[in-house]
């Protein structure tokens, strides 16, 4: 097969899934004897950039990203894991489009619509986006390559273009990919060929990418996760066990999969990797934010402590807003959500919130 690999790739966001999307990439190519040693990562841009082979990786604060240029470690959202010398830092919003054939946004889903209007006057219209971003936005209900496509329409509109999108997404924590430890994902697109040349790209010896064209199924799998997951921390403070986990985690998915087929997603996606695949790692990982937001819920803090207490973004909360309004959109019953919505934003206490879930009318499963 002809190699379709993309070799010119900047990454918006600098986050933990960026940063080890951009060291896994470098490592591929560096092992692919794509790149030549040199001394300074500033000799390797120029030298790549002549030679169409570069990975590029940037941030909305400069400062922040000037730091872990220094220091060649993301410790506020990746620490431990260096990040190689080939991955060039660039701060600035016009060069981190410029000669990009392929751009991933690592941004995010509540702050995507507000970085990607500062980056569109210099977005190349026809280049792809890979998105690995798992939310839904508040208030407009978009999913975030909704909200890409929202943000980029009068550009391309100029162009008569339509904006190519890939969403890379499944059971991925950041740090066991650092660690190169076995994982999975999905590479959804309506284009096919676009997902396959997707696949080749991020594919290696312990990332196994499958394509799938469900994109509408993968992104809300992504999203609607994430809430399950904070329950399952809260599962985990209060010591209910593992009986409680497992019957979480089955009804989860079941409602889960009841808004996306009502949504018009296909139901085989939530049995997949996008879908049973990341809830019980993002319900049963030590490591996964959402879990953690939730056990410190469970264990007595309150909300805006649980948030304080994470380093990153639990996203898992606004989307909780997002889900609650979209069952309400397509009348479909969602207890757990409803559930973890009432403890976040009505006060409502744990041990009531479980106990109601408990009382509810006997049926058939």
């Amino acid at each position: 097969m002809q190699d379709s690999r993309y070799e010119n790739i900047s990454i918006i966001g600098d986050g933990g899934m960026g940063t080890v999307l951009a060291m896994l990439l470098c490592e591929k190519r560096d092992s692919s004897s794509w790149f030549d040693s040199f001394d300074c990562a500033q000799d390797r841009f120029a030298h790549h950039r002549s030679l169409g082979m570069t990975l590029r990786m940037w941030g909305y604060d400069a400062g922040q990203l000037r730091q872990i240029e220094q220091s060649r470690e993301n410790k506020k959202f990746l620490p431990g894991h260096k990040i190689p010398a080939s991955v060039v830092f660039e701060p600035d919003d016009e060069r981190i489009m410029a000669g990009a054939d392929l751009i991933v946004s690592a941004v995010p889903c509540q702050f995507m619509r507000r970085i990607w209007s500062r980056l569109k006057d210099y977005y190349p219209e026809s280049i792809p986006i890979v998105s690995v971003a798992k939310g839904i936005e508040n208030d407009t209900l978009m999913r975030p390559t909704q909200i890409l496509a929202d943000v980029l329409e009068e550009k391309l509109k100029t162009g008569n273009l339509k904006l190519k999108t890939v969403v890379l997404s499944g059971p991925t924590i950041a740090d066991e990919l650092a660690m190169r430890l076995p994982a999975t994902a999905a590479a959804a697109s309506v284009d096919e060929e676009l997902a396959r040349r997707v696949q080749q790209t991020f594919s290696m010896p312990w990332l196994r990418v499958y394509t799938n064209s469900d994109v509408l199924g993968v992104e809300l799998a992504g999203a609607m996760k994430n809430v399950i997951a904070i329950a399952a921390g809260v599962i985990d403070g209060i010591g209910a066990g593992d009986n409680a986990k497992a019957a979480l985690l089955c009804r989860g998915l079941a409602e889960i999969t009841r808004l996306g087929i009502a949504c018009g997603a296909r139901p085989e996606t939530f049995a997949g990797l996008a879908g049973m695949g990341d809830l019980v790692t993002t319900c049963i990982s030590p490591k996964g934010r959402n879990r953690s937001f939730g056990e410190r819920i469970g264990k007595g803090r309150t909300v805006e402590q649980a948030e304080k207490a994470t380093e990153s973004v639990v996203e898992g909360v606004a989307t909780c807003k997002s889900v609650v309004a979209l069952a309400r959109k397509y009348n479909v019953e969602m207890p757990i959500t409803q559930a973890v919505y009432q403890v976040l934003f009505e006060n409502k206490p744990v041990q009531t919130a479980i106990a109601d879930l408990m009382k509810r009318q006997l049926k058939a499963e």
